[in-house]
């Protein structure tokens, strides 16, 4: 193992700040370096030591978390997870957050039952490791945790040949995963579609209360509508469906009619929603009508997902490593053998469009 990645904590709350380092010191490859209560004491701290990774909440005295980011990435550049409550939708700071450099967003762990307390510790550290190995633009020794089993997508639909169904279509339906650094992929990806673009399913890592704003924020630039998908759901021509944060979505079909089944469930694939749930759901119920589309993202949620698709007939697409924030889910992808074309981010909108005219 390596050196381990170093974390500088900084929230005004003590009870968070502990409750940050106990779960990432549990980490063997994590270690926090200091835990401070302001930004203004955490610019000292760098001044002894550089973190490899900040966590950083949005609400804080004497100066606020986007003010300290803004400053932080225009004179050092450094990967950073804002950890917040997010308790309001429509919350325009968490895209600020995005715009002004940070990598990944997660929800504060709180009190609750031990299946949230455990899903806390897995996306905290998940999300410390993603920013470890972000690209970012310039603008105590614990024992280790005890993680519960990953478990895939057979949790949610067992693995199955594609269905055979009486009324033919040749509708197409897109199906796009992916993780840091998705949400500004996404905006570059569904603001470049026409308004006739196929029907879209996205599933995006990302807290419970933000996706409704996060799709609100995209529905506001681009010329296809876009939405947080509702259970039930169609898929429609230009119009895209956002997986609800914390909840699963599941392409299904009734006839010719392509819709979303939105669902609880466990992690897949250490996420919920999860890309893998997605992936599987499109091999099963569109096959050959499908397109899918791996994006920026730490891990390799999505990538037997993908290889089914791609066995199932689906034409499938992975953003290309100088593209991504973080290259793990398209290599993972590419490593299973189930894409068919690896390109930049900004070529993939006109490739869908060529692909679902043949």
């Amino acid at each position: 193992m390596g050196k381990p990645i170093r974390v500088l904590v900084v929230d005004d709350s003590a009870l968070v700040r502990q409750t940050l380092v106990d779960i990432l010191n549990s980490a063997p490859d994590i270690t926090v370096m200091a835990a401070v209560g302001d930004p203004l004491v955490a610019a000292e701290k760098m001044r002894e030591q550089i973190p490899d990774v900040i966590t950083l909440d949005i609400e804080m005295p004497r100066m606020d978390g986007l003010t300290f980011l803004r400053k932080l990435m225009a004179q050092h550049p450094i990967p950073v997870v804002i950890c917040s409550s997010l308790a309001l939708d429509g919350d325009e700071t968490t895209f600020r957050a995005f715009e002004y450099g940070a990598v990944e967003i997660i929800t504060k762990p709180k009190l609750g039952t031990k299946q949230f307390l455990e899903e806390s510790r897995i996306r905290i550290v998940d999300a410390v490791r993603a920013a470890a190995q972000a690209k970012v633009r310039a603008v105590s020794s614990a024992s280790p945790i005890k993680v519960a089993p990953k478990l895939d997508a057979d949790v949610m639909l067992a693995k199955g040949q594609p269905g055979n169904f009486n009324l033919r279509t040749t509708e197409k339906v897109v199906l796009v995963g992916a993780s840091t650094g998705g949400t500004e992929a996404l905006l570059t990806f569904l603001s470049a579609l026409p308004m006739d673009c196929p029907a879209i399913a996205v599933v995006q890592h990302m807290p419970e209360h933000f996706t409704a704003a996060f799709a609100k924020r995209l529905d506001g630039v681009c010329r296809i509508n876009v939405k947080e998908a509702q259970d039930n759901d169609t898929l429609l021509r230009g119009q895209a469906l956002i997986a609800p944060g914390s909840r699963h979505m599941l392409l299904k079909r009734s006839g010719t009619r392509y819709y979303v089944e939105v669902k609880d469930g466990p992690l897949v694939s250490r996420h919920r929603p999860s890309v893998d749930v997605l992936f599987r759901s499109g091999a099963r119920y569109a096959g050959k009508n499908a397109v899918g589309v791996i994006m920026t993202g730490m891990g390799d949620d999505g990538a037997k997902g993908m290889r089914e698709m791609f066995d199932a007939g689906s034409y499938t697409i992975a953003q290309d490593e100088a593209s991504c924030v973080v290259f793990g889910m398209p290599q993972e992808a590419i490593k299973h053998g189930g894409v068919h074309k690896v390109m930049p981010l900004t070529a993939i909108a006109a490739e869908i469009v060529r692909a679902c005219k043949d």
